[in-house]
């Protein structure tokens, strides 16, 4: 059995350092790498890319909203078009470090309240998707199973990887409690036995305590969780313990 492990990584910016990224690299499989609106820039970016040619990680772009200063978690009004012109953006900034260290781009991750904005609304979804394939159809598109994003890729013939996040609590409805910043660590060995749980049983158990069916294509680790470096090193060990073998997701999508 195989599954992705991903990370948003490349969220340093200038003076300011978010996450330990050449140590996330050792445990991931993919990275989602910001692309300078929500957080990063150039010298991050290549940076960021040429550690992923180190550790043979695959890499995709994390692409948020021009955010800097809300780290890309403010709800920001924008058009379709709009969003899919950053999108488009953002994607062949990352596109051209890529180029330098002989790699490929893997697939497109929103960033934050990008990613739950779209997880509601067909015609944002459909932009995004749009974007990818006006650019490169073979793109993977990272996302929740339970969101208008994962329909309408599925409709447009685009490929989509589930997301199961390893740090966020889940609601009834299959979707992911979004916040602006945790606060709180978590536990690594419960926080492993649950991916585990989510990737053989396709299960999980929401805030309320209620078991629901859930889709594991790619789990997420957030670079800015408190504790991440130990959740991911968990992750991994457990996972891999149990025959589980950690891939990017061009292999098993």
């Amino acid at each position: 059995m195989k599954i992705d492990l991903n990370c948003d990584m490349g969220e340093s910016y200038g003076a300011w350092t978010m996450g330990n990224d050449a140590a996330m690299m050792r445990y991931i499989s993919s990275a989602n790498i910001a692309g300078g609106f929500h957080a990063g820039d150039p010298q991050i970016m290549r940076k960021t890319v040429e550690l992923a040619a180190e550790y043979g990680v695959a890499i995709g772009i994390h692409a948020g909203f021009p955010d800097l200063v809300g780290f890309g978690r403010r709800y920001i009004r924008a058009t379709p078009e709009e969003i899919q012109n950053d999108l488009i953006y953002q994607l062949g900034a990352l596109r051209e470090f890529a180029k330098v260290y002989g790699l490929k781009v893997q697939h497109v991750k929103p960033h934050g309240a990008l990613y739950m904005m779209a997880a509601d609304d067909v015609k944002l979804s459909r932009a995004i998707v749009e974007g990818i394939q006006k650019v490169d159809p073979s793109l993977v598109l990272y996302c929740m199973q339970a969101s208008k994003t994962y329909v309408v890729a599925k409709e447009m013939g685009q490929p989509v990887a589930a997301e199961f996040y390893a740090d966020r609590e889940y609601n009834a409805d299959g979707q992911i409690l979004f916040t602006r910043k945790v606060d709180a660590e978590l536990h690594p060995v419960q926080v492993a036995q649950r991916v585990y749980r989510a990737v053989q049983e396709k299960k999980v158990t929401t805030l309320d305590g209620v078991d629901i069916e859930i889709e594991v294509d790619s789990i997420c680790v957030h670079g800015d969780t408190p504790g991440a470096l130990d959740l991911a090193k968990s992750i991994t060990e457990h996972l891999t313990a149990n025959g589980i073998e950690i891939t990017s997701i061009s292999g098993h999508v």
